[in-house]
């Protein structure tokens, strides 16, 4: 497949650029490749590794992104090609993700834009999202894709580990229509020892995609021993209520072991149900606790008269009787983008 010139670059002296896509602002030397591994510098241009090629493709209820009040019910197509800036060593897409710095390989079928869309189209898909690896990374395809999806009336997802550049969110933003940040942590030595990157550029891009108007959602993957101190996750609660919002939903999951994580254990539910208390606390509306059977805990409720307003079962939406965006019980405002 034919490389393409990546965007969002600068070329500097000596045949050096400088990537400006994440906050990584790698300076590559001529025939090197960035932090990403995915994008390459050739004799003073930097090109992207992934134009057009998928690595994984498939139709997934939009809660499994998750997203909890965007479109409910409804399904995305979730695209990915190989490649991530970060290196968690808890990563639960290790396999595709890590597979350009692990094995050296850049593989994956072909793809462009024009197929993606038919292909979600063809699905009866409400929106595309760029997923399971960090889609900052194919930026090019991504805003692409994005373009024409809109042409269309898909919607765009970003599931993203939030390390992009205010630049990279104000050239996507018209077409970015939402998108769910994995906060992996909050404390600047946990990003820089398990994940290799920095804390307080994920924060500063949660807020400029909350001036922008993109509808958000935040994702805590509670690690055993990482990131599960009841006063770190009450400062990641307080961030996401002061900062961005009460009515930003924030998604506790549940770990399993995985990659170069194998002998953690699972998170004891009464971690989750601990952090989910803590969030209240904080003064957040909606809550949920994922990655383990409990159907309550990924129920919607409404912030004025508590009633369930959409009932879950994992992915599934069994019941959803939001009307017009407000509950029928009481007529409350439920934040989100409803159908």
């Amino acid at each position: 497949m034919e490389i393409q010139e990546a965007r969002l670059y600068e070329k500097l002296p000596e045949n050096r650029v400088r990537c400006n896509l994440c906050a990584h602002r790698c300076v590559i030397a001529d025939g090197k490749r960035g932090i990403c591994q995915v994008r390459e510098n050739r004799g003073g241009t930097l090109f992207t590794l992934v134009y057009g090629r998928a690595i994984a493709r498939h139709v997934d209820p939009v809660e499994k992104k998750p997203l909890f009040h965007f479109y409910p019910g409804s399904t995305a197509y979730s695209v990915a090609t190989p490649g991530c800036n970060f290196r968690c060593k808890w990563c639960q897409n290790w396999e595709i993700s890590q597979i350009p710095r692990d094995q050296h390989l850049i593989t994956g079928e072909k793809a462009t834009p024009q197929q993606l869309v038919a292909a979600a189209q063809r699905h009866h898909c409400r929106s595309i999202a760029y997923t399971y690896t960090e889609p900052t990374v194919f930026f090019e395809v991504a805003y692409d894709t994005a373009q024409l999806a809109h042409e269309v009336g898909l919607a765009n997802i970003y599931v993203t580990n939030g390390y992009m550049t205010e630049e990279m969110l104000k050239a996507f933003h018209p077409y970015m229509d939402a998108a769910n940040v994995d906060l992996k942590a909050f404390k600047e030595e946990t990003y820089h020892k398990y994940v290799g990157a920095r804390l307080q550029p994920v924060l500063d891009a949660m807020k400029v995609m909350q001036r922008l108007g993109i509808w958000l959602e935040v994702t805590t993957l509670v690690v055993p021993g990482i990131n599960d101190d009841p006063g770190e996750l009450r400062d990641a609660a307080r961030f996401v209520a002061q900062e961005l919002g009460t009515e930003t939903p924030w998604h506790i999951s549940r770990f399993f072991p995985a990659y170069q994580m194998r002998d953690v254990p699972p998170t004891p539910l009464a971690t989750l149900l601990r952090a989910r208390e803590i969030g209240r606390e904080e003064g957040l509306t909606y809550i949920y606790v994922g990655n383990v059977r409990d159907e309550a805990g990924q129920d919607t409720h409404c912030p004025a008269c508590s009633s369930v307003i959409i009932r879950r079962w994992g992915y599934t939406v069994v019941e959803n009787r939001i009307r017009d965006g407000r509950c029928p019980d009481c007529g409350a405002q439920v934040a989100g983008v409803w159908a």
